[in-house]
């Protein structure tokens, strides 16, 4: 079992930035991928980055390719997601995720390849 909860999202203009940051438990964080998604209103979830267990290895959507940075600290149990140059369709509700278990009939930046979620954080960007 893992648990994870988000924190970090807010109101924020245009061109500003923020860090996300997701505190897992349970289960030995440095034994599994972390990723991050986001959801807005009357759209599906979508992929944004995600990072392997050991750090080695990062992945972007290619809208924030540039733009966000996805890392994590294992002595901390934390992943984190820095936004910069944020845009107006920026604004979601981001989720970070788990995928403890590798399945390879998913592709890694598709919501059943993970199978631990938070509640989400609410980043809003006006304009």
């Amino acid at each position: 079992q893992v648990q994870l909860v988000e924190s970090g999202g807010e109101l924020v203009q245009a061109g500003g930035s923020l860090r996300l940051a997701c505190a897992a438990s349970g289960r030995s964080f440095s034994t599994y991928a972390m990723g991050w998604f986001r959801q807005s209103p009357g759209k599906e979830r979508e992929f944004v980055a995600r990072i392997t267990r050991s750090r080695d290895i990062t992945y972007y959507a290619d809208s924030v390719k540039g733009r966000f940075t996805i890392s994590r600290d294992n002595a901390k149990n934390t992943v984190y997601l820095q936004m910069n140059s944020l845009k107006p369709e920026d604004t979601a509700v981001y989720y970070c995720a788990a995928d403890t278990t590798s399945r390879s009939d998913y592709s890694y930046n598709s919501l059943g390849r993970y199978d631990y979620w938070g509640q989400g954080t609410q980043v809003t960007v006006s304009s």
